[in-house]
């Protein structure tokens, strides 16, 4: 996939050493998956991934897959300033105001530097009118959870949960395909805030937080939870596509590929061979022929994939 370059006012005008990007203006979060990205290699170069889903949803997904549409928005976040404090919708209450879906998400810390810290949730006994007024007062923060963060680990956000993200790390981001974000408090920012349905989205109790790692013989999940599942996976020179699928998958499906660090090549006798660069990553689809994936120096590879719902009952 090509990588989007999406401004935000909280990010940094310069992203390397992570990516070769510089710009007049600050940029947040670097898309790797979205319905408007564009595919880099192959045959559908140039094509908007939205709309090969569109078209050929078996093809990437697999048969029976509940959603013709791209189940994953993947992203890397680069957060210089703070975030604003923000709650995201559930499935229920996102289709309530005519969204297809809501926003659960993950954040698998890339880099941080030491005392880093991301909010999840909010402080126990707090209550929905304590938040509001602390909005109005400006004093929300207060009332936060928070968690510091380090390389290596893994939290998850399910929606309903009241958060922000912090400066000090660098976060890949796995989400439901949703941009819908309630501001609830911005620190003052002049920008929208969404007061009335942030509160409506707040549960003051989620399973949000720091999620440890089940190590397995061949793979570390970091996380599975409905929506999705994360895992790190060794490349010990090469590995293939086949040992790749975790045994739970009864069948082929949707992966994607990304190089947290290094860079490797993804070749096979029936496709044309591509590189896999720093930060790059690969959509494979269910009907993908056999690969190999090497490590061309460094590779430390994260594999994605998509997690309905009715497959973990």
């Amino acid at each position: 996939m090509e990588p989007r370059f999406t401004p935000r006012i909280w990010g940094f005008r310069d992203l390397r050493p992570w990516y070769d990007f510089q710009s007049a203006e600050p940029i947040g979060e670097v898309w790797l998956t979205g319905d408007n990205s564009l595919v880099a290699t192959g045959p559908h170069t140039g094509k908007r991934l939205g709309d090969l889903f569109r078209e050929s949803h078996e093809s990437l997904l697999g048969p029976g897959a509940p959603s013709p549409a791209s189940p994953l928005l993947i992203k890397v976040l680069f957060a210089h300033e703070k975030l604003s404090v923000q709650v995201h919708p559930d499935d229920c209450m996102a289709r309530k105001y005519g969204e297809p879906r809501g926003k659960t998400e993950c954040w698998y810390c890339l880099a941080a530097e030491p005392g880093a810290t991301v909010a999840v949730g909010l402080k126990p006994g707090v209550t929905l009118q304590q938040v509001e007024q602390e909005i109005r007062a400006g004093t929300l923060e207060n009332s936060l959870g928070t968690a510091e963060i380090a390389a290596g680990d893994m939290v998850f956000v399910d929606a309903g949960t009241v958060h922000a993200i912090w400066p000090g790390s660098i976060l890949l981001e796995t989400q439901q395909n949703c941009d819908i974000t309630y501001r609830m408090y911005d620190y003052g920012r002049p920008r929208e805030l969404h007061v009335e349905k942030s509160l409506e989205a707040t549960r003051l109790r989620t399973r949000a937080g720091k999620v440890d790692p089940k190590v397995l013989p061949d793979r570390t999940v970091l996380i599975d939870e409905d929506y999705f599942r994360v895992e790190r996976i060794p490349v010990a020179e090469t590995r293939s596509s086949e040992s790749l699928r975790n045994p739970a998958e009864t069948a082929p499906g949707l992966a994607c590929l990304f190089a947290a660090a290094g860079s490797g090549r993804i070749a096979g006798p029936d496709i044309e061979p591509f590189d896999l660069p720093p930060r790059g990553l690969a959509v494979i689809p269910a009907t993908s022929p056999q690969f190999v994936v090497e490590d061309r120096g460094g590779l430390d590879l994260i594999r994605i994939t998509p997690n309905w719902p009715a497959q973990r009952l």
